[in-house]
């Protein structure tokens, strides 16, 4: 993601970021995250499956001094399994989600609906209520109507920037239906 779009990103969130809870999907080395922990939120858990970005992140880790922060976890990014907070909090769920996946993942039919089966339980429950969720895709990959239609409703606010689209999507599920 380019700066200028991250920062545009981050802008957009504003005040969210603070003391927030970070799952950061499809982590790479950790840009997001990371910049969210810079922005004070609270913690982040980081999924990536790549071995060599995961490398790259618990360095960027150990050397801005966050391991008290942060957990990583290799593995799919899509597995509910890897979406939990910590052993200890099993019951906190994420108030922010970074989701920046592959875009050959999207291309496909199988990625695109599994991608928006994840969405949908994040959307649904997995995350805290009220939580904001952001997907970052290329502009033509996804439809705004096409992530209504598959997120039972979600209202997606795209945002543009050249060949980058930001999807911010708002979990609206009420805690006690959890």
């Amino acid at each position: 993601m380019l700066d200028r779009v991250r920062e545009a990103l981050f802008s957009t969130l504003g005040d969210q970021v603070e003391g927030a809870r970070v799952l950061d999907l499809f982590a790479g080395t950790g840009s997001l995250g990371l910049e969210a922990l810079s922005r004070g939120a609270r913690d982040a858990r980081f999924v990536e499956r790549d071995r060599r970005a995961l490398e790259r992140l618990v360095d960027n880790v150990q050397t801005l001094d966050l391991e008290d922060r942060v957990r990583t976890t290799r593995g799919d990014a899509l597995s509910p399994s890897n979406w939990s907070l910590g052993e200890a909090e099993s019951g906190v769920r994420p108030d922010l989600v970074f989701m920046d996946p592959p875009y050959p993942l999207i291309r496909t039919r199988k990625g695109r609906a599994s991608l928006i089966a994840a969405l949908d339980l994040l959307l649904n429950g997995a995350t805290a209520p009220g939580a904001t969720l952001v997907l970052h895709t290329h502009p033509r990959d996804l439809r705004g109507t096409e992530l209504i239609t598959l997120c039972h409703g979600h209202t997606p606010e795209p945002r543009v920037y050249g060949n980058t689209a930001l999807w911010y999507l708002r979990a609206d599920h009420d805690a006690e239906a959890d």
